[in-house]
């Protein structure tokens, strides 16, 4: 039985920060250890990021699954960040008809810390 990871999108909810209202995206992702990895093509000018910078409480759905976590984003130019560049690329490009080797270096690194057992 799978674990949901291998799907190719998941979706992210967090809430609003100026509204409070839970706000849903559908996103790549990558999965390593307990934490999914994001990167934002719009850097911290997306309203995801800015909610998540707010309040980093968020639930994650994906093949009928549902969790929660703690999303970040992630210190450029860490271990962490290239951690989460790599993956997310490895993942998508390999299917992918163009490069995504700008969008790699490009966008903003999210990591969401998924609670242990935290499906809700």
């Amino acid at each position: 039985m799978s674990d949901g990871f291998d799907t190719p999108v998941c979706h992210v909810t967090t809430i609003g920060r100026v509204t409070g209202k839970p706000h849903r995206i559908e996103i790549w992702f990558a999965h390593r250890e307990g934490t999914l990895y994001l990167l934002s093509g719009g850097r911290d000018r997306s309203d995801w990021v800015r909610n998540i910078v707010a309040d980093g409480s968020v639930s994650v759905e994906m093949n009928g699954a549902r969790f929660v976590g703690f999303g970040r984003v992630l210190s450029p130019d860490t271990a962490e960040d290239r951690l989460a560049r790599r993956l997310v690329f490895a993942k998508y490009q390999p299917g992918y008809a163009g490069s995504l080797e700008r969008w790699r270096e490009s966008a903003l690194p999210v990591a969401i810390d998924l609670e242990p057992g935290g499906t809700d």
